[in-house]
């Protein structure tokens, strides 16, 4: 295990390539002012740094046609933040902005976590 001085600058050193912000939205339940309850988009967190990273993935299964071809998209944040599967991430990075979903369980090491990404194409 590294010494807690080397694993702050290691941490430090990761977020330094941070070159994006995201905003992290939940689908919550929310009472109304009439007490009934209702679900709503609930904004858990703003301009938090990030990292997106892209990897194209060519399938090896043969077929009659073209290989598929896949997209593996990976958000990169702080180990402190809780993102809950499903929750929507607005990432901007290079000046381009879009939204996706958490599509799987984060990898969470000391100096950051790794996130699985899809398009968002709605609530589930």
């Amino acid at each position: 295990m590294l010494q807690t001085t080397k694993m702050v600058k290691v941490r430090k050193a990761v977020e330094s390539l941070y070159d994006g912000v995201c905003t992290i939205t939940e689908y919550q339940k929310i009472k109304k002012e009439n007490k009934s309850t209702a679900f709503s988009e609930v904004v858990v967190l703003e301009n938090q740094p990030c990292r997106m990273s892209h990897k194209t993935v060519n399938s090896t299964t043969p077929t009659d046609t073209a290989n598929a071809v896949t997209q593996s998209i990976v958000v990169y944040l702080s180990p402190d933040i809780v993102v809950k599967p499903g929750s929507k991430l607005t990432i901007t990075q290079n000046n381009v902005t879009n939204d996706y979903k958490c599509s799987g369980k984060p990898a969470v090491y000391s100096s950051h976590q790794e996130i699985p990404l899809e398009l968002f194409e709605g609530w589930a």
